[in-house]
């Protein structure tokens, strides 16, 4: 399904880009175009994004830790 016509960006593309290491969407913005145009694909974007994260496995080490 594409999410972004502007830039003819699928979810497959997202999806794919966010498992190479995209984890913000201004990294999906400047990797695959999506929001740079009329803005009408960020709300779906980011809930991929957000769904795409949430299914990864995080190790504690790499959450942010509270300034001391």
């Amino acid at each position: 399904m594409y999410v972004c016509l502007c830039k003819a960006v699928s979810d497959k593309a997202i999806k794919q880009h966010i498992a190479n290491g995209a984890c913000t969407m201004r990294e999906l913005k400047a990797g695959l175009g999506v929001g740079s145009q009329c803005g009408k694909c960020v709300c779906q974007a980011s809930a991929i994004l957000h769904n795409e994260l949430v299914k990864q496995p995080r190790d504690v080490n790499d959450l942010a830790k509270p300034a001391a």
